[in-house]
């Protein structure tokens, strides 16, 4: 079965909402899904032995909270080349955090990603449920294409 890390960072708690139903969406098409604080991640062996990597962060002042930014380093000694990918985060007002993932995550990583990173200002507000849970869907479909 193929295996999916979710790995969040939150201020608010919104982006770890989007993180379990991303999972979600991942699990209704039939893979497993691990999601994790980025506290959680100390070394390159905690980011190994999945097939799918979806990183998420809330944007605080127009930037990624710094424990993304220190897990996208660890993360770019994973060897992640061809895996696939998403991004996500929740927002007060701008939202740069999921595409600065996102970019990363395709043009230094070498992923095979989703479409765009998914945006939301909450999960409960116009849609945001379902969003998410369609994000992980996407990230299954390319999962099973593989």
């Amino acid at each position: 079965m193929a295996k999916a890390l979710i790995v969040y960072t939150t201020r608010t708690g919104e982006t770890q909402k989007i993180a379990d139903l991303i999972a979600e969406g991942i699990r209704f098409s039939g893979a497993e899904a691990t999601v994790v604080n980025v506290t959680g991640v100390k070394k390159v062996e905690d980011l190994t032995g999945y097939d799918a990597y979806v990183f998420g962060s809330a944007t605080y002042h127009g930037e990624m909270m710094q424990g993304m930014k220190t897990m996208l380093f660890l993360a770019e000694k994973t060897g992640l080349e061809g895996k696939a990918g998403g991004s996500f985060g929740a927002f007060g007002w701008s939202g740069e955090a999921p595409g600065r993932i996102f970019d990363t995550m395709k043009n230094i990583f070498k992923m095979d990603v989703v479409g765009g990173p998914l945006r939301l200002k909450s999960a409960s507000l116009g849609g945001g449920t379902q969003m998410a849970q369609d994000y992980g869907r996407d990230i299954s479909k390319k999962l099973n294409a593989s």
